[in-house]
């Protein structure tokens, strides 16, 4: 087959629902359109481990409902290998691709920037449960995250009403509120907090005093929902990760629930339970609504490699599938509006 009738696709950085309806929606339009496609094992691993595979109409049926990655996945960045960059374009070039299809979150992301600046052909779709990509109203993965947060929350509320207890959920959100948001506000609530703001010793003390009134007012029960990254009093509760490619400085965040979680029963009395869901919100079945829009990043981008537009970005603008450049995508994240946490305080206490 002619070289230029070739292109690679690989899963960069943590798993999430919806990755292999992209990674099928990319394969087969670009079949359709004449490409053969070769996945990339393992993220950008798949280049200095020589792990490939052909992906054709049978590999890539039946998955579209499958969480994870047909693929796997790494968080390694080329730039962390010796020469990387290069064995990366030499691999490219071995392999007779004519681009690389790159799915991926903020990290994943920004090391495919870097290497589209340095000659890399590459199309990037946005994908990662945290929703903090910039460019895009929502990525792959979040929809998903965001229902089993709700669904946790509707089940912790019904037994904190029958033993009259707090209950307090931890989610994911390393830098941002998204989940706990949009959780938060499905579930009706009472408190959600968020790394966008910072949990100081004022809004400590705001928080418990809400949970006191609710409580002699005759509700005796509450729901608060808290984002793994969110401050309290001016620290972030985290521990050494030796694991991420040799590196020690990605610390792990997990464990502000439990520190909350004791501050609210030492200030307040109140019975608190505290639930952290983990990894459980980064597998399984994919919602509708990520599957479709897995489905249209992957045809936006085989649409990109066919119209020569390399060094741009899959994005929902509206209700639109539109591109942005890398470059103004690189490096940045998207906090929460607050417009939108603003909706779901309306409701808090």
């Amino acid at each position: 087959m002619d070289s230029k009738k070739k292109i690679g696709i690989l899963t960069g950085g943590g798993d999430c629902p919806g990755l292999n309806a992209a990674i099928r929606a990319t394969a087969k339009t670009a079949i359709k359109s004449g490409y053969e496609v070769t996945g990339i094992n393992h993220g950008w691993s798949g280049f200095f481990e020589d792990d490939y595979e052909i992906l054709d109409r049978y590999r890539t049926s039946g998955i579209i409902d499958r969480g994870g990655t047909i693929l796997g996945t790494s968080r390694l960045s080329p730039f962390q290998v010796e020469n990387g960059p290069q064995r990366v374009f030499d691999e490219f070039q071995r392999l007779g691709l004519k681009a690389l299809v790159v799915v991926g979150g903020e990290g994943t992301l920004s090391a495919t920037n870097r290497m589209s600046q340095m000659g890399l052909p590459v199309v990037g779709i946005p994908k990662t449960i945290d929703n903090d990509v910039a460019g895009t109203n929502f990525t792959i993965g979040f929809q998903t995250a965001v229902q089993i947060a709700t669904d946790a929350l509707d089940r912790l509320r019904s037994t904190a009403e029958s033993h009259h207890r707090v209950m307090l959920l931890e989610v994911m959100g390393r830098h941002t509120g998204w989940i706990a948001t949009y959780a938060g506000m499905a579930n009706g609530a009472d408190a959600i907090l968020i790394p966008e703001i910072p949990l100081d010793k004022g809004k400590v003390e705001e928080l418990c005093q809400m949970l006191k009134k609710r409580n002699q007012k005759g509700v005796t029960f509450s729901v608060v929902v808290v984002a793994e990254g969110t401050e309290v009093e001016g620290k972030t509760i985290q521990r050494p990760n030796p694991d991420i490619a040799g590196k020690t400085d990605t610390p792990i965040l997990g464990g502000v629930g439990n520190v909350i979680g004791g501050i609210i029963e030492d200030k307040t009395g109140l019975e608190t339970r505290v639930t952290t869901l983990g990894y459980v919100q980064r597998g399984g079945i994919p919602v509708a609504y990520d599957r479709s829009l897995a489905t249209a990043f992957g045809v936006k981008a085989v649409e990109l490699i066919e119209e020569g537009k390399y060094g741009e970005m899959t994005a929902l603008r509206g209700n639109r599938i539109v591109s942005v450049p890398l470059e103004k995508v690189a490096g940045k994240t998207k906090l929460v509006n607050l417009n939108i946490y603003r909706v779901a305080e309306i409701f808090f206490g």
